[in-house]
């Protein structure tokens, strides 16, 4: 029995999957950490920022399934995804090249092609990474996809942490060069990826070929797709307003904290705790382990608002991190369970698409509102907890036959 079960996770191309996964955060990384200084330098007020991130996500949300669709289909026709993913990795990679150039142009009329730049930037990042990161569903099965997911999780952790606890050294690379240096992981990301892919027969053995069905003949699962919306909303949101309320809480009752490494504790306990967490969700069962995750996070995120000192900081992000692991292991392999495989690419974009959303309603409602960080914090225990009640309730409306109960 253990040898059908080594055989279905092809742990190669999954590598190189979490390295293009690594790849896309460092650049957000990098992305966030220069956003404010490229504006104002040209003139712009901080404000803009703030605008033209949810722009951003506003139009990813629209992007995400469309591109994931046209990826199933593309999939389908001549049995790959890689050529829509390599076109946005290099439309993405080269425009983000071009963005420090913006800072040569001066504060003129021409200063206004920054943000356009910027929100280009944006809608080739969204291009690929939907049609990428479904290929997860090729390279494991059913059961044992949170499993494979774990090491996307850890590798993402691993980047994340560089925004806290590399961020200063990031800042003192300049503009050009860590921009440089981002396109180039990505570009080398993407090479380990089409290297690492397997050729036909070795996909279909995972998944038993059950992609070649052409997605256009089967119906829409609205209600299927409507749980993963609105999982990738409660997730995404709950997530961005703990990383809002965690700094101002720390700013308000322990102004001398270390909050870069309390931030970077979080990514790091991501990290470490991908796999363990992975192997809890195998046994368990993905949507257990979610629900599981989902509520202790509701629980810490409340509990944010009794923060005393850098120590206790770190050990709630640290925790935080742990059961954020079970939820980034299962987001996936949700997505991917609850629809056909020929839709892989749709499935995937749309909880995309809901965490789309949710950065907007984030970054536009509860930025710089004024609201207490103690509010803020049960806005995100309530999000949590939709985002449970949505993978809870997924039971309910079926599910692949690969899927776990």
């Amino acid at each position: 029995m253990e040898k059908p079960a080594a055989k279905s996770i092809l742990w190669g191309p999954v590598w190189g999957l979490a390295f293009m996964q690594g790849a896309i955060t460092l650049l957000w990384v990098i992305y966030n950490l220069y956003l404010v200084q490229l504006l104002t330098q040209l003139g712009f007020s901080q404000g803009l920022a703030v605008v033209l991130l949810v722009v951003e996500n506003l139009l990813a949300m629209v992007v995400e399934p469309l591109m994931g669709t046209f990826s199933d289909q593309m999939q389908h026709q001549i049995g790959t995804r890689l050529p829509i993913i390599s076109l946005g990795v290099v439309l993405a990679a080269g425009l983000f090249v071009v963005i420090p150039t913006a800072l040569l142009w001066g504060p003129g009329a021409l200063r206004w092609g920054l943000p356009l730049l910027l929100v280009a930037w944006a809608l080739a990042m969204a291009v690929f990474r939907s049609p990428a990161l479904s290929l997860l569903g090729r390279y494991a099965m059913g059961t044992q996809l949170p499993q494979a997911a774990s090491i996307l999780t850890l590798v993402g952790g691993v980047s994340g942490a560089m925004g806290p606890l590399a961020g200063q050294f990031i800042l003192g690379l300049g503009p050009f060069v860590a921009f440089t240096l981002g396109s180039v992981v990505l570009l080398v990301a993407t090479l380990a990826l089409r290297w690492a892919n397997p050729k036909g027969a070795a996909a279909s053995s995972v998944d038993g070929g059950a992609i070649a069905a052409n997605p256009t003949s089967m119906p829409l699962p609205w209600a299927k797709l409507g749980l993963i919306f609105g999982t990738g909303v409660g997730v995404g949101l709950g997530f961005r307003l703990v990383m809002t309320a965690l700094p101002a809480t720390l700013a308000q009752r322990v102004p001398e904290a270390n909050t870069p490494l309390v931030l970077g504790a979080l990514f790091i306990a991501l990290a470490l705790t991908a796999i363990p967490a992975g192997q809890l969700a195998r046994h368990l069962g993905n949507r257990r382990a979610m629900v599981l995750g989902l509520s202790a996070m509701a629980c810490l995120a409340i509990l944010v608002g009794v923060i005393s000192s850098t120590a206790v900081g770190v050990m709630l992000a640290a925790l935080f991190g742990a059961a954020l692991s079970l939820v980034s292991n299962g987001t996936l392999p949700f997505a991917l369970g609850m629809v056909p495989p020929a839709r892989a690419g749709l499935g995937t974009g749309t909880y995309f698409s809901g965490g789309a959303l949710a950065a907007s309603v984030g970054g536009g409602l509860f930025s710089n509102s004024g609201l207490a960080p103690t509010v803020i914090t049960l806005v995100a225990a309530l999000a949590f907890l939709v985002a449970g009640l949505c993978v809870g309730a997924s039971g309910r409306v079926g599910r692949r036959v690969t899927s776990e109960l």
